[in-house]
C-alpha cells in the first residue's frame, strides 16, 4: 500500500479505511504505521471516520495486563455495505458484506442451471439486501463461473451460459455506487491473498479446482487479469491428453484429465458429470472405495504436474488450492507432492514454493467480489459519495454533528496552542 502524505486529510481517511478493511481489529497505532502518518494525525483521522459512520472503535478483548485498555478499529454498525453474490455450478449465495469482510443476511440456494430462473432468484435476493439495509448498500458485486468482460458473462461452459448481460441484477445505479462482476476463481484468489495463507506472500498462484481448473496470479493483492481480463484459465493450458478435445474447442486441455469421461474408467456404474463427478469421487474415496481412490490419485498426479509447470513459468512464492482442492490435497497428498517435485526445474526443488489449502471455502468468490467493490468504494470519491448520501435525520446523525463540532473546536484550540 502506498504511504499517504499527512497533508491530504481525505486521502489519509481513505488509506486508513483500506487498512482497517484489510486488518479488522487493528489499533490506531498499527493503522498509523501501516499508512505512514503520525500517531496524532491518525487519532484525528479515526475520530473523523467514526463521526461519519465509517468505522467504529471498540475496546479490545481483555488480556489481564495492567495499563490503559487498547481500542481496536472495525466496521461501524451503520457503515457501508456491499451486496455480494456468487453464482456457482450448482448453487448461488448472496450476502451483505461489511468493512472487514463479515457477512450478514446470507442466503444460499441450490439451482438447476436454468439461466432465467437463477438470475431472477439472485436479483431478488440482492434486492432484499437493498430493501433491508437501504442507503448503507453502496455497491453490488457478483462472482460467476466463467469469462467476464465488463458486466457481461462471455462464457460459462459448466452452465452452458454465454453472452449474458449481468447488469440487470442490480437496479440501483446511484451516484457513487458501484456494480462489479468477476470470475469466481479470480475473485476467490483475491480473497485468499488478503485474508488467508497467501497474505503477505508476495506473488501467489491460486488454483480453483471444480468443474475444471481456474485461478489467478495475485501480485500485491491484485489479480493479473491480462489483455482481455481472461487471465487465469489454467484449465485450458495443454497439460492434458492432446488426443482429447475440450468443451472450449481446444485439444489437450488440462481440464480433460479430470472430467467425467477421464475419471469414469476408475469407478463402475454411473457417476455425476461436471463438478459433481469429482465431488462424488472425493466422497467415495473418503469412505474407503479403492476405485474412487485410484481416480483421485490420478487427479492428484495431474494436479502436481500442472502446478509444477505453472511454478516453473510464473515463479510464485506460494501456491494456494481452493474449491475441491483442499480435500484433494488431503486424500492425494503423496501423489500431488511426488508429481510436483518431479516436474520442477532443479534449482526450485530446495525448497519449492509450498502448496497450501485455501481457508475461505465456498465463501471465497463472494468475499472476493465484495473486496473488489470495497477497493472502489474506499477512495476519496467513495468517501464523498458516502457523505452526500440521502438519509433521514436520526439521533445518531445529531450526535455525529455534535461530535464534528467538538472536533472543529479541538482544531481551533490546537492551533491557538501551537501559535502561542
Amino acid at each position: 500500500m502506498a504511504r499517504m502524505k499527512a497533508g491530504f486529510r481525505t486521502s489519509a481517511q481513505a488509506a486508513l479505511l483500506r487498512a482497517v478493511h484489510g486488518h479488522p481489529g487493528m489499533t490506531r497505532a498499527e493503522a498509523a504505521a501501516e499508512i505512514g502518518i503520525p500517531s496524532g494525525f491518525a487519532a484525528e483521522t479515526v475520530a473523523r471516520l467514526v463521526a461519519t459512520g465509517l468505522i467504529a472503535e471498540r475496546p479490545a478483548l481483555a488480556t489481564g495486563r495492567r495499563g490503559r485498555p487498547t481500542a481496536v478499529l472495525g466496521a461501524h454498525p451503520n457503515g457501508p455495505l456491499v451486496a455480494a453474490a456468487a453464482i456457482g455450478q450448482e448453487t448461488w449465495q448472496v450476502a451483505a458484506v461489511e468493512l472487514g469482510g463479515a457477512m450478514m443476511a446470507a442466503t444460499a440456494r441450490a439451482h438447476d442451471g436454468d439461466q432465467d430462473r437463477v438470475l431472477a432468484a439472485v436479483a431478488a435476493a440482492l434486492e432484499r439486501i437493498r430493501g433491508r439495509f437501504g442507503a448503507r448498500v453502496r455497491a453490488a458485486a457478483v462472482a460467476v463461473p466463467g469469462t467476464v468482460a465488463g458486466s457481461r458473462l462471455v462464457l460459462a461452459p459448466g452452465l452452458s451460459w454465454h453472452g449474458v448481460d449481468l447488469s440487470g441484477l442490480w437496479q440501483h445505479y446511484e451516484p457513487g455506487s458501484e456494480f462489479v462482476v468477476g470470475n469466481d476463481a479470480t475473485l476467490a484468489g483475491i480473497a485468499e491473498s488478503r485474508r488467508a495463507p497467501g497474505f503477505g506472500a508476495g506473488t501467489m498462484l491460486y488454483l480453483h479446482v471444480a468443474d475444471g481448473i481456474g485461478g489467478a496470479v495475485i501480485e500485491a493483492d491484485r489479480a493479473v487479469t491480462g489483455a482481455t481480463g481472461a487471465a487465469g484459465e489454467f484449465g485450458h493450458m495443454p497439460f492434458g491428453d492432446p488426443g482429447r478435445r475440450c468443451r472450449c474447442g481446444a485439444a489437450g486441455c488440462w481440464n480433460t484429465s479430470m472430467d467425467g469421461p477421464a475419471l469414469a474408467r476408475f469407478l463402475p456404474g454411473d457417476i455425476p458429470g461436471g463438478d459433481g463427478c469429482l465431488r462424488h469421487l472425493l466422497a467415495s474415496a473418503g469412505a474407503g472405495d479403492p476405485g474412487a481412490q485410484s481416480a483421485i490419485d490420478a487427479v492428484g498426479s495431474s494436479i502436481g504436474r500442472g502446478v509444477a509447470g505453472l511454478v516453473n513459468g510464473l515463479d510464485p512464492h506460494l501456491v494456494v488450492v481452493g474449491g475441491l482442492g483442499p480435500e484433494l490435497l488431503r486424500l492425494a497428498a503423496e501423489e500431488i507432492t511426488a508429481a510436483y517435485h518431479d516436474g520442477l526445474m532443479a534449482f526450485r526443488v530446495m525448497p519449492p514454493p509450498p502448496i497450501a489449502a485455501a481457508r475461505l471455502g465456498a465463501d471465497g468468490p463472494l468475499l472476493g467480489a465484495a473486496d473488489e467493490a470495497f477497493t472502489r468504494l474506499l477512495t476519496d470519491e467513495g468517501l464523498q459519495a458516502w457523505a452526500a448520501r440521502e438519509q433521514p435525520p436520526t439521533d445518531v446523525s445529531i450526535a455525529q454533528s455534535v461530535l464534528r463540532w467538538l472536533l472543529s473546536q479541538l482544531d481551533r484550540l490546537r492551533s491557538r496552542l501551537q501559535s502561542s
